[in-house]
């Protein structure tokens, strides 16, 4: 990455990469922190999450690095992790043996609570980005999603239309209660929690699997989803006969699309052909910027809310990458 000289401190080190290796743990999932700008999360596997243990990191960016601040082990891989917007030190992972596990960063000792229903792998967690409503969606590879209350032992409700593997289930950050899921039935479907078991709008958004989904954050009614044919499309859930955004750029599987907290047209996304790619959606189908600093599939991705336009990944390499692209530098 190249410096900006006319940035403050800050901003600098946001721009300049900064790593952590998680040895011999494959990463699977970032997110960072609603509530510190410079916390995040990562889950990771064993063996690229076929089988073996896996482990969440609780790590804090510091001038110099990333330094580990909680470090805790299960007994499978974890293939994807969410932080409560209740509670600072609250976070929440999915996991290989179908189950999920609830952490507190101020308990050492394991997780606080252990949810398990699903018949197979969790790929997908997401907790609500409501603070008045403290609830969690599962995506599972039985094909089902579930709601889940944090207090409670028992799921609140299951969603069962999908006819393949569900990889992602993501609230929507305008309409309490709605959120979109992305299946291995090339289906985009869109749910309300007081409906189930039944999806509100069912989109055929691919010619393959749909492995990830996010909702615009200046547009109520736009949808994105990625998908194994490569291609990144956004769905307005007015008129869904056909996607009003088509983006090309990646060469393999769209692994994750998120979309920027900051900015209307920002996109970020990251794939199997090993790169993240940012996107100006609104202004061209091609990606501002291909970014490669990694060695194997790029699988976890996510925005920072706190400094406009910085990044976190990881990947199956084992790295940890919070940085600025250039395409997306404040001046």
């Amino acid at each position: 990455m190249s410096s900006h000289p006319e940035l403050n401190q800050a901003n600098y080190l946001a721009v300049m990469a900064i790593s952590f290796r998680t040895c011999e743990r494959h990463g699977y999932a970032v997110k960072f922190s609603p509530y510190f700008g410079h916390r995040l999360l990562c889950a990771t596997s064993q063996h690229y999450g076929i089988a073996g243990q896996g482990t969440l990191f609780i790590l804090d960016v510091i001038a110099n690095g990333m330094k580990v601040i909680g470090r805790w082990e299960w007994v499978e891989g974890l293939f994807d992790c969410s932080w409560s917007e209740n509670n600072q030190d609250f976070c929440v992972t999915a996991s290989g043996d179908g189950s999920l596990q609830m952490w507190d960063l101020k308990n050492p000792k394991g997780p606080i609570k252990v949810f398990k229903e699903h018949t197979a792998e969790v790929y997908g967690v997401d907790w609500s980005c409501s603070r008045q409503v403290d609830q969690f969606l599962s995506a599972s590879w039985d094909h089902s999603i579930k709601l889940w209350d944090p207090s409670a032992f028992q799921s609140l409700s299951s969603f069962c239309d999908h006819q393949h593997v569900v990889y992602s289930a993501v609230w929507s950050p305008h309409i309490p209660g709605t959120f979109a899921s992305a299946s291995g039935d090339n289906t985009l479907k869109i749910w309300d929690i007081s409906a189930p078991p039944h999806a509100q709008q069912t989109i055929r958004a691919h010619n393959g699997e749909v492995l990830t989904c996010d909702w615009a954050r200046y547009d109520s009614n736009l949808v994105f989803t990625g998908s194994v044919d490569t291609h990144i499309r956004g769905w307005d859930l007015r008129n869904t006969v056909a996607p009003v955004i088509d983006l090309e750029g990646h060469q393999y599987a769209v692994r994750r699309v998120k979309c920027s907290p900051h900015n209307r047209s920002q996109l970020a996304s990251c794939s199997y052909d090993f790169t993240v790619r940012t996107w100006d959606y609104r202004n061209s189908p091609h990606p501002l910027e291909s970014i490669e600093h990694h060695t194997e599939f790029v699988v976890g991705l996510d925005f920072n809310l706190h400094l406009p336009g910085q990044l976190l990944d990881c990947a199956w390499d084992g790295y940890i990458k919070v940085y600025t692209p250039s395409s997306f530098c404040q001046r």
